[in-house]
């Protein structure tokens, strides 16, 4: 039975071939290449993974970037689109949808809205009821670093509190956009703010995310 992540996934992979090695994201300078490189290393050597929050392990995570990123870019396109060693706790259906389904569509978004003619996506409701539970469960971690009062609302009004304080701003948006506003990609996401001016702006400028 396919899942969001395996959905997510496979488009993932085939955004990253139609894309090339060179094209670049909405993750800072990386291109599609060391997009693709980060993806397989955080899925097949969690042990490098995790020096991008550990910092004595972080020698080890350029060893193995390095390492990965020397290989074909096909190559590391068919790693992510088959999916996880067999021994990879991401194989289980519950873990890959939770520490996939998100990873996927926002890199996907960054892929897609780094190019000048995307156009929006209309996702499905499942996946967008999926990506709101998300966002209720994670907002207050995301938006911690947010130096104003900072309020995510569905347009049916539905709403979790990403972090309390004044002024606040509310943002106003699909569930899509508003993960990605949540995960730093502010500017790209497409949003409706109230608030101050002075408190709007900066919340757009704020380094929200992990």
């Amino acid at each position: 039975m396919s899942t969001h992540a395996k959905r997510e996934r496979l488009l993932l992979a085939d955004l990253l071939e139609n894309a090339g090695p060179g094209a670049p994201t909405l993750c800072g300078d990386w291109t599609t290449r060391d997009l693709a490189v980060h993806l397989v290393v955080r899925e097949r050597r969690p042990d490098a993974a995790a020096g991008m929050f550990v910092k004595p392990l972080a020698s080890r995570l350029d060893r193995v970037a390095a390492e990965f990123g020397a290989k074909p870019y096909e190559e590391l396109i068919q790693l992510i689109r088959t999916g996880p060693p067999r021994m990879s706790p991401f194989t289980l259906k519950q873990i890959d949808e939770a520490a996939n389904t998100v990873e996927f569509y926002v890199h996907a978004e960054d892929i897609r809205r780094a190019q000048p003619d995307w156009t929006p996506r209309e996702l499905d409701p499942v996946l967008a009821d999926a990506l709101w539970s998300r966002i209720e469960k994670a907002a207050r971690m995301m938006g911690r670093k947010s130096p104003v009062g900072l309020v995510l609302r569905r347009p049916d009004g539905r709403t979790a509190v990403a972090h309390r304080g004044t002024p606040v701003v509310t943002v106003t948006g699909e569930p899509g956009e508003l993960l990605l506003f949540l995960y730093g990609r502010q500017e790209q996401a497409r949003v409706e703010t109230e608030g101050d001016k002075d408190a709007v702006a900066k919340a757009y400028a704020a380094k929200l995310g992990i």
